[in-house]
């Protein structure tokens, strides 16, 4: 088969109850204002990603999948998001081959994980 049925990441969608509380943690979490900001969805443009919040969306629950935002220095990374009220969730962890993850709950309660991966690069 020729076809590729995936093409990569494209599109994260938080579940944001409060919309205006989301948006204003995300803008200063991302270090940056939104591309798309309406009354029913607030779009990012992270690194070529969109990491959207959604006030209509339902909140995933435990056990729910992960997205992983790269990062150039995890450690870093945790203490800014945590200094700006997300929860750890996870603590920051080396898997191997230097990379290293972590994950918080963002003011919402949604899951954040980033990802220092010294082997990725886009293409």
């Amino acid at each position: 088969m020729s076809e590729t049925p995936f093409l990569g990441l494209r599109t994260v969608v938080y579940p944001a109850a409060d919309l205006e509380k989301a948006r204003d943690w995300y803008t200063r979490a991302l270090g940056q204002p939104p591309y798309f900001d309406q009354p029913y969805y607030v779009g990012f443009n992270v690194g070529g990603y969109e990491l959207g919040l959604d006030p209509n969306a339902e909140p995933g629950g435990a056990g729910g999948g992960v997205a992983y935002w790269g990062v150039a220095d995890a450690g870093r990374a945790l203490e800014r998001l945590l200094s700006l009220g997300a929860s750890e969730h996870s603590p920051l962890q080396d898997v191997g081959e230097g990379i290293r993850v972590a994950t918080v709950l963002d003011p919402l309660g949604n899951k954040l994980g980033i990802i220092e991966n010294p082997h990725f690069r886009l293409p």
